[in-house]
C-alpha cells in the first residue's frame, strides 16, 4: 500500500517545480535533472538553477522537514549530473551536427542556439562554455552546439568541468549557507528562487556590458 501511494506522488510530480521534483525523487532526481537539462535538448525546459539552490536549501532540515537531503550525496549527484549532461550533449552534437536543432520547432530552443553560437563567437570557446552555464536553456543548447561547430574536444571538457562545478556546487552551496543562516527561510522561498535566477544572468550581462565598453573604446580611439 505504501509502495503504491509513493509511486503515485512520483508520477504526479510537477517537473517544472523544484520542490515537487525533490520531494519526489530527492537526490537522484537532481542527478537526473542536471544531466536531462545540460545533455538531453529535451531538458531545456527544466529548472536547473532553482532545484539546486532548493536542494540546497533542503539539506538544512529549515525549510521542509518533510524532505530530507544528505548535502553530501547532494553535491556529488549534482555535479555527476551536470558534467556528464554537458559530456553527452557536446558527443550527440559532434555526430549528429546542427540537424537535430534545425529539426526542432522549439522558438526556444532556436533562440537558444543562436544566443549559444552568439557566446561561442563572441567569447571564444573557454569563456563561453563556463558562462552558458549560468543561462537557462543556453547551457542546454550550446554543448551540442559546441560539438557541432568543432570546438575541440580538450579544450571543452576543461571548461565545462570547471564551469559545470562552479554551477552545480556553487548553487547548492549556496541554498545551504542561506538555509542555515536564516531562521523560517521557507517563508521566502519563492522569492529567494526568483532572486537566485536573477544572480544566475549576471556573469553573462556583465560580460556583454564590458563587451560593449571595450567596442566604444575602440570605435573612439578608431
Amino acid at each position: 500500500m505504501a509502495t503504491s501511494m509513493h509511486l503515485a506522488s512520483q508520477l504526479a510530480v510537477n517537473v517544472l517545480d523544484a520542490h515537487s521534483l525533490l520531494a519526489a525523487f530527492g537526490v537522484l532526481g537532481v542527478g537526473v535533472v542536471m544531466f536531462a537539462e545540460t545533455g538531453l535538448l529535451i531538458g531545456f525546459f527544466l529548472p536547473g538553477d532553482s532545484l539546486l539552490f532548493t536542494a540546497g536549501l533542503l539539506c538544512t532540515g529549515t525549510a521542509d522537514r518533510a524532505v530530507k537531503l544528505s548535502l553530501g550525496p547532494l553535491l556529488i549527484a549534482a555535479a555527476f549530473g551536470a558534467l556528464v549532461g554537458a559530456q553527452c550533449g557536446y558527443l550527440i552534437g559532434r555526430r549528429a551536427g546542427g540537424a537535430l536543432l534545425a529539426r526542432s520547432r522549439s522558438q526556444r530552443l532556436r533562440e537558444g542556439a543562436e544566443r549559444a553560437e552568439e557566446l561561442l563567437e563572441r567569447y571564444g570557446h573557454a569563456k563561453a562554455v563556463v558562462l552558458a552555464r549560468f543561462v537557462p536553456v543556453v547551457r542546454t543548447v550550446l554543448n551540442p552546439m559546441a560539438g557541432a561547430l568543432g570546438v575541440p574536444a580538450r579544450t571543452f571538457t576543461l571548461w565545462q568541468v570547471i564551469g559545470g562545478l562552479v554551477w552545480s556546487v556553487g548553487l547548492t552551496l549556496a541554498g545551504y549557507a542561506l538555509g542555515s543562516s536564516v531562521p523560517n527561510v521557507d517563508r521566502y522561498l519563492l522569492p529567494l528562487v526568483a532572486l537566485i535566477v536573477v544572480v544566475s544572468l549576471i556573469p553573462i550581462l556583465a560580460e556583454v556590458l564590458r563587451s560593449r565598453r571595450g567596442a566604444r573604446v575602440r570605435g573612439e580611439g578608431g
